[in-house]
């Protein structure tokens, strides 16, 4: 199984920021697992690649969309700061 995800955001400094956020340097994957996050302008760009069950797939790509989701509500809340 294998996905690309591409999230889109307003400005290159968020993306950056949640590329940052969701792809840790320390974070080690089970053998049978490949994940890719960067940031090219004002995208995220996340491969994913499993060769295990289809519940770890799922859980992967969760995992991912909920630490961009909590990512993009930190920046609301600190735009909200701000103003």
């Amino acid at each position: 199984m294998e996905a690309e995800i591409v999230l889109s955001y307003k400005n290159e400094r968020e993306a950056e920021a949640v590329a940052n956020a969701v792809s840790p340097d320390n974070f080690k994957v089970p053998q049978g697992l490949f994940i890719k996050t960067i940031h090219k302008g004002l995208n995220v760009l996340t491969n994913v690649k499993c060769d295990l069950r289809l519940q770890t797939f799922i859980a992967t790509v969760d995992d991912l969309l909920s630490c961009a989701s909590v990512a993009e509500k930190a920046f609301a809340v600190v735009k909200d700061l701000n103003m």
